[in-house]
């Protein structure tokens, strides 16, 4: 049984794996620029976060209906499941659909098609978050957040991803507070390829509850300082940093020294499809290469349960958390 844990960081998009690919593309009537699933494979092979970018989009042309986007759901939650994740806060990209011809409506109520029953088919409780693309315009942003209101009962919160460098944070100034005020929760990506600064400024600029990657706070004492004071998580994806060149080596990857700092850090998959692993694949190797003890794989855990939005079911995250604490290695 692996240790229970949940994910926060997770496109769902990037669970999108090559055998559902082709699936879906039969169904649909896409023709895909590759042979088949091994080829697809192959082009698997990423020199920094654009060049992933521009395959991760190329693929959405499979996905075009409610029952597509609730497989796709599915899919990745029975993966979840069996690596330990008893609780997922699920990205998902509007803007990338709603750029192809496909409907808001489409992409949310099919996609929580899957998430509705995931508790009882899967045991896994979920939350969904609306990410903003960094590269597209602010005022695309504040379109697609009025184009989801029908929708904000199934949305948990609001996030911002996509290519991060010259991008900065406080484009997205007035969505963000469009967002606070309708009551959503708020995080985003920062400090992946960009600069501590934009991990400062997604603080204070945007009002960010957890700070999605934040790899490069390690090169800024005084914000250490300030994520530490403030318990603000982190939610790292150590595979993924390792696929799109953000570290060179696994084996050396900050977590264990963020860890020491006295960091809020999570460990998560990303876009597992296309960067080699899971979330319990990602336990699994930074156990390994970073030679992990026991006792601060349970952290992680913990800290997972702990930076999840669960205020609205404490007993839920209770019961999570008991489970972290009864686990035997």
């Amino acid at each position: 049984m692996p240790l229970p844990k949940a994910e926060l960081h997770l496109h769902i998009e990037g669970t999108l794996e090559p055998e559902l690919a082709f699936e879906l593309a039969a169904r649909n009537g896409v023709t895909l620029p590759y042979a088949d699933t091994d080829a697809l494979r192959e082009a698997y092979r990423f020199d920094d976060l654009q060049t992933f970018l521009d395959l991760y989009y190329e693929m959405m042309a499979v996905l075009r209906t409610e029952r597509d986007f609730a497989d796709l759901a599915d899919a990745y939650l029975a993966r979840a499941a069996a690596q330990g994740v008893r609780h997922a806060e699920i990205f998902f990209d509007p803007q990338a659909h709603l750029a192809r011809g496909v409907s808001m409506g489409t992409v949310v109520e099919g996609l929580w098609r899957g998430l509705e029953r995931s508790q009882d088919e899967h045991g896994v409780s979920t939350r969904l978050i609306m990410c903003f693309l960094r590269d597209e315009s602010a005022e695309s942003a504040l379109r697609t957040l009025d184009e989801a209101k029908p929708y904000l009962h199934l949305i948990t919160g609001v996030g911002l991803d996509s290519a991060e460098v010259g991008h900065p944070p406080v484009k997205f100034r007035a969505v963000y507070e469009a967002a606070a005020a309708l009551g959503l929760r708020r995080v985003a990506h920062a400090g992946e390829e960009g600069p501590p600064e934009y991990i400062t400024e997604a603080l204070d600029v945007l009002g960010v509850e957890r700070v999605d990657h934040g790899l490069r706070c390690m090169e800024d004492p005084a914000l250490v300082a300030r994520l530490v004071r403030d318990r603000v998580p982190l939610t790292l994806c150590p595979l993924s940093n390792v696929r799109l060149c953000a570290v060179d080596a696994l084996a050396e990857h900050p977590l264990p020294a963020m860890l020491d700092a006295g960091l809020l850090c999570t460990v998560n998959s990303d876009d597992p499809a296309y960067f080699g692993g899971y979330a319990g694949d990602n336990y699994t190797a930074v156990r390994r290469e970073l030679h992990l003890t026991d006792d601060a794989l349970r952290r992680l855990a913990r800290n997972s349960f702990l930076a999840s939005f669960l205020e609205d079911d404490e007993e839920l995250r209770a019961r999570y958390l008991a489970e972290v604490e009864a686990y035997e290695f």
